[in-house]
């Protein structure tokens, strides 16, 4: 009889990409997921540790599964075993065992331990990243197992493509690099091939992701646009989406590629933080505002229809009035279609950790809130733009029978709003009648032509196209 597991997922889209991985390794060996942790045996949580929310989140679950579950073993994965294999072991006794994200092939053995016995078992899977040198100065990535093959989380439709693993940029609030290690680079041949099996299994959307795709490089050279362009070469109706882009390394000929071929979609997600030269300087940014501004002035200029996501940070160390109200001017200017904005989290084993001048928590949950407000007439105004427009919308789930959610182009999964989809008469809309059932033409996960009909906060209504 097979054992039985269930994953709880935390964190970021890399996180997600792990937790597929690590349950394509459990399938192989023989588990079975369960959609629900009453039918399993093991109970996987697979965690987050970038910052102390995340941290308390992941944490939590452990607590409350041990609580609910007292004789079911649990699992911790992911960015906090990896982060602190000895301070969990020794503190965190309702975990029965501990797998970091240094080797997810070694899943299948930290189940098998965890499940094979009744006492805790040492912590699991701790493996430092050992960089492979490449004539570039980077490290190549190995992959494990059949790329693409994974089991898929996200919405029927929609894939994630980790592209790299690690992170040189060394900003001094982040804990990546402690966390995921140096900077490693897949091959282009390896994601393509991806690419390839995963649009093959009928996904339309591939996200490429990595802590920064700007400094992508593949072991013997090349870089993000030669990668894009090996996409490109791949025949289909499908979009590819560039997600976490560094400001102060960001490819302009990326975006002149996409011009070219509008499978690429021109959205960029470019995390600012700031705009501040004395705070970008603490940060161990390069950038300005002035020069950000610049950037966004050309990218737009190369791509009038490009919609930029960003995220800010309030409440680092030494943020002053006089800086705050820099990045409130910046943010005015910059013009951002969606925007996120996050409280600094004080980070062990950062260089920001031991910096002074600290700023009071209230103070930067205000300051938070302040960003957050004035966004939010930008955001609407920079939707309205698509009002009355025909475009594709990646139909995502059935809400009944008159209505469906979906994405266009302007909206990326997770953290944006949504395409609310008029699919019957409930919406009060005066349409002609489709030959073809609604029922066949909106299929979840499928790419349909749509009209924009109306902004609905940050949502956006559409109809199927030729239904008025």
């Amino acid at each position: 009889m097979s054992k039985r597991y269930f994953l709880d997922p935390f964190g970021c889209a890399k996180n997600q990409v792990d937790a597929e991985n690590m349950m394509a390794g459990l399938d192989a060996a023989g588990w079975t997921a369960c959609a629900d942790a009453l039918d399993a045996d093991l109970i996987i949580v697979n965690s987050c540790g970038f910052i102390e929310k995340a941290k308390r989140e992941s944490i939590n679950a452990v607590l409350s599964w041990r609580s609910l579950y007292p004789e079911k073993k649990i699992l911790l994965a992911g960015c906090l075993p990896q982060r602190y294999p000895a301070e969990l072991a020794e503190s965190l006794t309702e975990a029965d065992g501990f797998f970091g994200n240094g080797d997810l092939s070694r899943i299948a053995e930290a189940a098998a331990s965890v499940s094979g016995n009744g006492k805790k078992t040492p912590y699991t899977g701790r493996k430092k990243p050992e960089p492979v040198q490449t004539r570039a100065g980077q490290a190549g990535l190995e992959q494990t197992g059949p790329a693409g093959e994974r089991p898929l989380l996200g919405f029927p439709g929609q894939a994630y493509v980790k592209i790299s693993e690690g992170c040189d940029n060394f900003c001094s609030f982040c804990a990546i690099p402690l966390i995921r290690g140096p900077l490693r680079s897949r091959s282009v041949s390896d994601i393509t091939e991806e690419c390839k099996t995963l649009l093959g299994r009928g996904v339309k959307e591939l996200c490429l992701i990595g802590q920064d795709l700007s400094s992508y490089r593949p072991a013997g050279g090349g870089d993000l646009r030669g990668l894009a362009a090996e996409i490109a070469g791949i025949k289909g109706d499908f979009w590819v989406r560039f997600l976490y882009l560094h400001p102060d390394r960001f490819p302009l000929e990326l975006p002149r590629f996409m011009r070219e071929d509008s499978r690429f979609l021109p959205y960029f997600d470019i995390p600012f933080q700031h705009a501040s030269p004395s705070v970008l300087k603490a940060m161990n940014r390069e950038g300005t505002g002035e020069g950000y501004l610049e950037l966004l002035d050309r990218i737009r200029d190369i791509l009038p229809d490009a919609v930029i996501r960003s995220t800010f940070l309030t409440g680092f160390p030494g943020e002053t009035e006089e800086d705050f109200a820099m990045l409130v001017d910046f943010q005015q200017k910059a013009r951002f279609d969606w925007l996120g904005v996050f409280v600094y989290s004080r980070e062990e084993g950062t260089p920001a950790y031991s910096m002074g001048q600290r700023v009071a928590k209230k103070t930067a949950e205000s300051r938070k809130t302040v960003i957050e407000e004035n966004q939010i007439p930008i955001t609407e105004k920079r939707m309205d733009r698509f009002v009355g427009r025909r475009m594709e919308v990646l139909v995502e789930e059935k809400l009944d029978a008159s209505f469906y959610l979906g994405r266009l182009f302007c909206q990326a999964p997770e953290v944006d709003g949504a395409a609310v989809i008029h699919a019957g008469t409930a919406s009060g809309v005066s349409r002609t009648v489709r030959k073809t059932p609604f029922k066949t033409v909106l299929n979840a996960g499928g790419l349909v032509p749509c009209r924009v009909l109306r902004r609905a906060g940050f949502d956006l209504e559409v109809e199927p196209d030729g239904l008025s």
